[in-house]
């Protein structure tokens, strides 16, 4: 069994300064902790607030469509699925066209919550945009290319 050598206090303060993965994750929470606490008063969160409005179409998304739009896995979409179930705010149905799969619809109940909540988004995208000093656009991009 060989020992390792630990790496040097350098490297570990070189990662924390230049880590893509590290500094997006701490951007990523910090914009779900804001928007999660402007959202409270209508009772969603920022990740339900994506899923409310990722149902927002014409016609009820399968969950593949949802979990490619929101870059995540099905199960992962259904389980997030589930409490805006229990409120109301979702109805799951087979989908008509291929019965193995399943379509995600909003209710009124889920159209009342993303019409409530879409202001507040509104606001604090706003309040965010502008703190970016114009490089929103910039920074949209290039996150749409690492995903």
């Amino acid at each position: 069994m060989t020992t390792a050598i630990p790496e040097p206090f350098a490297t570990t303060l070189h990662i924390r300064d230049h880590c893509l993965c590290l500094h997006a994750q701490r951007a990523a929470r910090a914009l779900s902790r804001r928007f999660d606490e402007a959202m409270r008063p209508v009772g969603v969160t920022s990740g339900q607030f994506s899923i409310l409005n990722s149902l927002n179409r014409p016609e009820p998304p399968t969950i593949g469509a949802v979990a490619s739009l929101l870059g995540m896995d099905r199960s992962t979409v259904t389980a997030n699925l589930k409490p805006l179930e229990r409120i109301g705010a979702v109805v799951m149905a087979v989908d008509a066209k291929d019965r193995r799969g399943r379509r995600a619809a909003l209710t009124e109940t889920g159209r009342a919550l993303l019409a409530a909540a879409t202001p507040i988004w509104r606001a604090v995208h706003g309040e965010i945009e502008m703190g970016l000093e114009g490089q929103g656009d910039l920074l949209r991009a290039g996150m749409n290319r690492l995903s």
